[in-house]
């Protein structure tokens, strides 16, 4: 039996419990939790979560430590087990901008960190989690974190000096489509388009060209060929979604998101 302990019960800690103590690695682990909203931890139960009292009953009971945390406290968490932390312990943050070298700095300096940048659709196990280690996790130790976010989505393995550059393509990248989305949404609402039958077409529109874009075998300049019948609809709305420098503001987008990730990471 392997414990696992968390130290956050927040949407993204959860999600991820959930997802382990609904899948074939149910039977395998002991999951245990710290938060200091005592309701979260009771709403935990029912998934075989055990509630501890302090970030200490974590670290003693658990190998495998997630700091399902806000950038902005972890420091104050990682003085609270840096005392408790030992050579053996693996510990993975979500914390977004944080390195494992400052998270070595606050607790011990061969600490053993898997950092990884999930996403909000983790919560319906639709994740897109980005994943690196440094180089004292041992390969085995690092695919029992990989399986993990398998179960709750994709995972994929980056280079260590990428992890703030990622942030923007899957960490953020939700709200940035969603703010997309309401775009299309609004303007169906503003011709009069039923608000449902918007969301739905325009929803679905999204899920099959993700899918195209995956399974397709096409790339995405050939996708957009595809759509685009000269002198037609598509064409005049690409026109000025390119009048628009769209994918330029896409670029200032996602640099502003990395710029924001090195300011956290200080």
């Amino acid at each position: 039996m392997m414990n696992i302990g968390f130290i956050g019960a927040g949407n993204m800690g959860t999600a991820i419990m959930k997802g382990i103590s609904t899948s074939t690695l149910g039977a395998e682990v002991k999951l245990f939790a710290f938060d200091p909203c005592t309701e979260k931890l009771a709403a935990l139960a029912e998934y075989g979560v055990s509630g501890c009292s302090s970030e200490k009953e974590i670290m003693e009971n658990c190998k495998y430590v997630f700091l399902a945390v806000k950038p902005q406290i972890i420091e104050g968490v990682l003085e609270a087990i840096s005392a408790h932390t030992t050579k053996d312990t693996v510990i993975i943050s979500i914390a977004a901008g944080i390195g494992d070298e400052f998270i070595a700095k606050k607790t011990i300096p061969d600490a053993k960190v898997v950092l990884v940048m999930p996403n909000t659709p983790l919560l319906l196990g639709e994740g897109a989690s980005a994943l690196s280690r440094n180089e004292r996790v041992t390969d085995e130790e690092f695919e029992v974190v990989i399986n993990i976010f398998r179960i709750c989505g994709k995972a994929a393995v980056i280079s260590k000096d990428k992890m703030k550059e990622i942030i923007a393509i899957n960490g953020s990248s939700p709200a940035f489509i969603y703010l997309f989305a309401k775009g299309f949404i609004d303007y169906a609402d503003l011709v009069g388009i039923d608000k449902a039958a918007a969301e739905e077409l325009f929803t679905q529109s999204l899920i099959g060209s993700a899918k195209m874009i995956t399974d397709s075998g096409y790339t995405i300049d050939e996708l957009i060929k595809m759509v685009s019948s000269p002198g037609g609809t598509t064409l005049a709305g690409l026109d000025r979604l390119y009048e628009g420098n769209l994918t330029d503001v896409v670029k200032n987008c996602c640099d502003s998101c990395t710029k924001r990730a090195y300011e956290l990471s200080k």
